[in-house]
């Protein structure tokens, strides 16, 4: 027995370091792009300094820094409701197919329902963005002009991050242990009471984990939000008021933009990363925390 053990473990050692490469390999991607973007932005921060971005009263970049304004809290204020809005509407619609999907579903819709989650999930953002621009703010224009507006990014962010959030859900209830089940049947629970009191709180962290990477699909999204969001940069009181991202932002500006306004841009992407970064923090709490393991 010690040595078949011991051989086991030799044998394992190839595939063990080689997992530790990959791991660092993708650390140091990720850090070096921290330091691409922090390297950009640096000369905008050390000019201006953190403060002055979410207390200028506007985005008026100039050729004379003098009377130039580069307020970053719109267009923050407009990725965090976006992002925000989206996900309170997906997550509860992923959550939903996920349990169609593996509990409440006829056994000869539940592949056909999985097929049309995967093709929606591939379609692009700029498709998505058309047709949130030829048919969605038309639609919202009848109700409330203009049409482009913080409601129609949300519900083209809503149909983009949905397959994630979906599939993610519907694999997080796929892993709860067969056992957990089999003493559920064993009790003679009921199916809803099965999913509320055993397969529900054992998924929580994968369901977290589903609303977490769909929020981070959200935060990043650019083109379809860039279409029809309306692109104006204010704090918007309503739903119907049109609004400008972070990404939106950066992806209109950054081909002309030169100097301080490049830099300021890099800025915005730091921001952008560090909002993700707070998201994954607070979901990583969250699944630490007593009863949501």
């Amino acid at each position: 027995m010690k040595p078949s053990t011991s051989f086991h473990r030799h044998a394992d050692r190839p595939l063990l370091w080689t997992l530790r490469l990959l791991s660092a390999v993708a650390a140091l991607i990720v850090a070096l792009i921290l330091l691409f973007v922090l390297r950009e932005a640096w000369p905008a921060l050390l000019q201006l300094g953190p403060a002055h971005f979410l207390r200028d009263p506007g985005w008026h970049p100039a050729s004379g820094d003098g009377d130039a304004d580069y307020g970053l809290l719109p267009m923050l204020a407009g990725t965090l409701l976006s992002s925000g809005g989206a996900v309170l509407l997906a997550a509860p619609l992923g959550l939903g197919s996920a349990l169609f999907a593996t509990s409440y579903g006829p056994p000869r819709l539940r592949g056909p329902h999985r097929q049309l989650l995967q093709l929606l999930g591939g379609i692009p953002s700029v498709v998505v963005g058309f047709w949130g621009l030829v048919v969605l703010t038309p639609l919202i224009r009848q109700w409330h002009p203009p049409g482009q507006s913080l409601l129609a990014g949300i519900l083209c962010l809503t149909v983009m991050i949905l397959p994630t959030s979906a599939m993610l859900s519907e694999q997080a209830l796929r892993d709860v242990p067969a056992g957990s089940l089999q003493a559920a049947a064993a009790l003679g629970l009921s199916r809803r009471a099965t999913l509320e009191g055993v397969v529900l709180p054992v998924a929580r962290g994968g369901l977290l984990s589903a609303v977490v990477l769909a929020s981070g699909r959200a935060l990043g999204e650019t083109m379809a939000v860039l279409m029809v969001a309306g692109n104006v940069i204010q704090v918007p009181a309503t739903l119907f008021d049109p609004v400008r991202t972070l990404t939106a932002n950066i992806a209109l500006e950054l081909g002309y933009a030169l100097e301080l306004h490049r830099s300021v841009l890099f800025v915005g992407g730091l921001v952008l990363m560090g909002v993700v970064a707070v998201v994954m923090a607070l979901a990583a709490g969250l699944r630490s925390s007593p009863g949501h393991g």
